[in-house]
């Protein structure tokens, strides 16, 4: 059973971007793939109106979770839903999360998750200034899942800088993290490669870092390199730019044996920050 990464160039026509997310769906579960991983704003990018797209979403007047749940099902294919601008399932007028599902092979939801830090950053780029905090509120807890490829904890693109979020994640179980993302080009070409197999080193997991990679509406330009890395820090498969579908298989009985030879769990001298460990009660 394999693991798939889809980058897109998603623009801001939510259907046209659904075509292409399915035909890239398709690929991934014809190359053998269990579970597939979209990018972060996967639906929809370059649009201002993504809050009010959320809102029609959770209220039922949306395309996209229904063509979720239908493709998932179609497919027979675990799906990370990269992110969707959804308000809390309980408050569908309330400020919208930038949240990533988890579909299974049925079509239903098995898991949420709306990401915890919140791209507030100045970048040298076209766009100049990035404040997600203007339209999205925070998330506040950890999800980690069972899948038939192992366990996963569910991130998303900016908390890559925040190591403690996936060393909680390791001591909840995680095998394999998704990081549905969308890094710019600056920041991309610094640091993204180098941060993503950090975080699999550090916490022996595999890393599915499925990203956008192109040039958006307004000017925005991402920086894709899209990738499945091992929990040697290995880079299994990897996409400069354009749409792709990657796969790789996980070895579950290497997984286990690096774990052994090199325990980091065990020889850890600090505790995990509070506020994160926390959030796994």
């Amino acid at each position: 059973m394999s693991l798939a990464v889809i980058q897109m160039v998603s623009q801001a026509d939510v259907e046209a971007n659904l075509r292409s997310a399915r035909a890239l769906l398709e690929q991934a579960a014809a190359a053998g793939a269990r579970l597939a991983v979209l990018p972060e704003n996967f639906a929809a990018m370059g649009r201002s109106d993504l809050p009010a797209l959320g809102r029609a979403e959770a209220t039922g007047g949306g395309p996209i979770l229904p063509w979720l749940k239908q493709t998932a099902r179609d497919l027979r294919l675990w799906v990370v839903a990269g992110t969707l601008p959804l308000p809390p399932d309980d408050q569908p007028q309330a400020r919208p999360h930038a949240c990533s599902l988890l579909f299974d092979e049925h079509g239903q939801r098995v898991a949420r998750y709306d990401k915890l830090h919140l791209f507030d950053v100045d970048v040298a780029d076209n766009r100049g200034r990035y404040r997600e905090s203007d339209d999205y509120a925070p998330g506040n807890g950890l999800v980690v899942v069972d899948t038939p490829l192992g366990r996963l904890g569910m991130t998303v693109c900016y908390d890559l800088r925040f190591p403690e979020l996936y060393t909680a994640l390791r001591l909840a179980g995680a095998e394999l993290i998704s990081a549905p993302s969308a890094f710019t080009a600056v920041t991309g070409a610094a640091h993204w490669q180098t941060l993503v197999r950090a975080r699999a080193i550090e916490t022996q997991c595999y890393m599915l870092a499925a990203a956008q990679g192109g040039a958006h509406p307004g000017g925005r330009l991402t920086h894709g390199h899209s990738s499945i890395v091992d929990p040697w820090g290995r880079i299994l498969c990897e996409q400069a730019d354009g749409e792709a579908a990657l796969t790789a298989r996980r070895d579950a009985a290497e997984q286990l044996a690096i774990r052994q030879r090199m325990p980091l769990t065990g020889h850890r001298r600090f505790e995990v920050p509070r506020l994160v460990a926390a959030s796994l009660e």
